[in-house]
């Protein structure tokens, strides 16, 4: 009989992968599952989504089908399971025909307990007929995002699984994805004919991610000296084109870096080449298009760069989201130029479909807005989601570690807005950016000869800046809702009925000055400390096995197992199988050579002692010094609060949200600031906070959150943290 117990679901997380606990969500959705609701979950990459369907399908009877955009993937997660003890396989065309025929036979016997398939494979033969035999107890959809023309990875062979639907009426289906918005989402449920599901929405939020933008001034240099800094890391280089990814791998090579490229133009055996090499950790940069990383589980990948602009922010976050899965740290970088935007909207134009080019015109807008804002990179990103960030500075983006130089931009704007008027007054239509642009500047071309605006009064007005900073301030202004741009084939610009209110009031206007290229790489999350001698030691081992095995190193143990065998010095099986990602077949499996090697080193070197818990205090959050801390804003916050001013009037008083003004408290109480818990919340309260973290680990907000069905706001979640943390010390 099924035992779908707290105690009993632990019992199996440990037993096979090698985990205490559960990460936010998972128990809720495996609980829905095994009850045979269908589910709705929006988990980040690295969340944790694939144990939400593999451990029900270890605790009852039957078989799992998991639906899988990518050959690779389902390769990647059934090499995983088996290393785990797990009965687990894959139909697709990679396998020989008498594998084909044996995996077959399995299925017939019931040997099984999840069969990995892609979505165009369901139609082809007797294998819907097939799957009412080998007795389907759940079917799940990874990647589901892909069966929405809304998404930003619509494949139309998804559509296929509303058959399957149809002839597993009685089974329960769920939708899993990392990237989605509302819109989205509804459109999967719809698509899948999902009944009433229960849905569950993480936060799109990966705190051990670390964003950056660069203006792009000599590309390749950028990253070669970036890739050289990280002699170690793995990471992935996104390009814009084919030739591109080409080009950029093949100077790597010749730089000394292992590197490969990736993309539709290959040839499958090469494609693949790659994919297996990167994997294995034998080419360590992987210079692709956008073909290469979705549903890649290689948990270790340290950066992403984006060598050009991306067309939407959807695609951003995932490709990001490609780096730090195993939640240690993972930069992101992407190297802006103007002509980049200027690129992609051409390609925009050649679109036939005035609708479609509409809608990729307005994600690019969102996209150059990402680049150039002068906000907190992770407050646009989640923003756009429809998530809330709970303070205005992360601490872990160029923009909040380096913040950009304002500066009075009255006098520009005016200049910039009444230009855009003056030609519209004149001629009685609107222009694009580029010709406005060439006005202020006093440029000689035809169009504006052709057009009388050389007769303009603010023609040549705007000498004093180049042309590429006068278009920075215009896409500005269009944030501040001065001026507004259309989507049409030729997008125009003109001033909004605020902007002429502006325009009229000589209202000040601040601007932001755009990046230099010269910035400090600072910022960087720590990640857990060990004795990192240990751990190259230990990665080796971890290397000559997977070799043997003929499976990425991963497979073996994440990185995250092999520092925290660094940092304990495990030397008893006990104390081995006590390790995270450590589970009965792995310790059977690998524990002698591991602590065999651990011992050896004790032997010769003395154990180190590490300060930081990282049970308390998260691995993916750098440390501010007490003078970061405590900058002006915060110390007026901390005068009003000692004061005996509530939260909610300090906000009022200072024209603050309220979870700015607790991650005000939460950053003084973290430079060792003494405060009373009692001011700000009840007994209960208190309770109810403290047993969320318990149950959801102290290092992420969003666990909680998740825990308390999003009735505590962020912002009051991190304040309690840090009362806790400071009691602590």
């Amino acid at each position: 009989m099924l035992d779908g117990s707290s105690d009993a679901l632990l019992a199996t997380l440990k037993r096979v992968f090698g985990y205490s606990a559960f990460r936010p969500f998972q128990e809720e959705i495996i609980r829905d599952l095994l009850a045979g609701k269908d589910v709705f979950a929006l988990l980040p990459t690295g969340g944790g989504k694939s144990l939400c369907f593999q451990l029900p399908a270890l605790v009852r009877p039957g078989l799992t089908v998991v639906l899988s955009p990518l050959i690779a993937l389902m390769k990647d997660q059934v090499d995983a399971l088996r290393a785990n003890g797990v009965a687990a396989t894959f139909l697709n065309s990679s396998l020989s025909e008498a594998d084909r025929r044996e995996r077959w036979r399995g299925l017939n016997a019931r040997e099984y307990r999840l069969l990995y398939l892609a979505p165009e494979r369901l139609m082809a033969g007797t294998l819907l007929d097939d799957l009412n035999r080998w007795g389907v107890c759940a079917v799940a959809v990874d990647e589901a995002h892909c069966i929405s023309e809304w998404g930003h990875d619509f494949r139309p062979e998804y559509r296929q699984l509303r058959t399957l639907r149809e002839r597993l009426a009685d089974v329960p289906f769920m939708a899993l994805t990392a990237t989605a918005t509302d819109r989205v989402r509804k459109d999967i449920v719809s698509q899948l004919h999902l009944r009433d599901p229960a849905v569950y929405v993480a936060s799109f939020n990966r705190p051990n991610l670390t964003y950056r933008v660069e203006p792009k001034t000599r590309a390749y240099a950028q990253i070669l000296e970036f890739v050289r800094g990280r002699p170690k890391d793995a990471g992935i280089i996104y390009c814009a084109s084919r030739a591109g990814a080409d080009g950029l791998a093949a100077k790597l090579v010749t730089d000394g870096v292992r590197a490969a490229p990736y993309h539709a133009g290959m040839d499958k055996e090469a494609r693949g080449r790659t994919q297996e090499q990167f994997l294995r950790d034998e080419v360590r940069v992987v210079c692709a298009t956008i073909a290469f990383g979705m549903g890649i589980n290689k948990p270790n990948v340290r950066f992403v760069i984006h060598h050009d602009l991306p067309k939407n922010v959807e695609g951003y976050y995932q490709e990001t989201g490609r780096a730090g899965r195993d939640g240690l740290p993972g930069d992101c970088v992407l190297l802006y130029s103007p002509a980049d935007v200027i690129k992609q909207r051409r390609f925009i134009e050649e679109k036939p479909d005035e609708a479609e080019r509409r809608i990729a015109t307005e994600q690019l807008q969102t996209m150059v807005h990402y680049a150039e804002c002068g906000e907190c990179r992770r407050v646009t990103l989640l923003d756009y989601f429809g998530e809330e960030y709970p303070s205005d500075n992360c601490g872990s983006c160029d923009n909040c570690l380096n913040p950009r130089a304002t500066f009075d931009g009255t006098v520009s704007a005016q200049k910039l807005l009444s230009c855009v008027f003056r030609i519209r007054q004149k001629s009685g239509f609107s222009v694009g950016l580029n010709h406005v642009v060439a006005v202020l500047t006093g440029s000689d071309s035809e169009k504006v000869r052709q057009w009388g605006h050389q007769e303009l009064t603010t023609f040549g007005i705007g000498r004093e800046h180049p042309r590429a900073e006068w278009a920075a301030f215009a896409r500005e202004l269009m944030r501040l809702g001065l001026l507004a741009q259309n989507t049409g084939e030729f997008p125009t610009i003109e001033v909004t009925a605020e902007g002429m209110a502006a325009l009229k009031d000589r209202r000040r206007i601040t601007l932001t000055r755009p990046r230099t290229p010269a910035q400090p790489s600072s910022g960087r999350p720590a990640t857990i400390a060990c004795d990192e001698v240990l751990f190259e030691k230990l990665r080796q081992l971890r290397k000559e096995l997977a070799d043997r095995e003929g499976v990425p190193p991963y497979i073996v143990f994440g990185d995250i197992s092999l520092r925290s065998m660094a940092r304990s010095y495990p030397v008893t099986e006990a104390e081995f199988g006590a390790i995270s990602g450590v589970g009965a077949a792995k310790l059977r499996n690998y524990g002698a050579p591991f602590l065999e090697e651990i011992r050896a080193h004790l032997k010769a070197n003395p154990r180190q002692i590490f300060a930081d818990d990282p049970g308390l205090v998260s691995p993916m959050v750098a440390r501010k010094s007490r003078g970061e801390l405590l900058t002006e804003t915060v110390r007026e916050s901390l005068r009003r609060f000692r004061a005996g001013e509530t939260l909610d009037a300090i906000a009022k008083a200072r024209g603050l949200t309220p979870g700015t003004v607790s991650g005000h408290l939460a950053g003084a109480l973290e430079a060792g600031e003494a405060l009373d818990p009692g001011q700000v919340f009840t007994a209960a309260e208190s309770a109810a906070m403290h047993g969320a973290f318990e149950k959801a680990g102290w290092a992420t907000l969003s666990g909680a959150h998740g825990v308390l069905g999003g009735r505590v706001d962020y912002g009051s979640l991190r304040l309690y943290r840090a009362f806790h943390l400071a009691a602590k010390r």
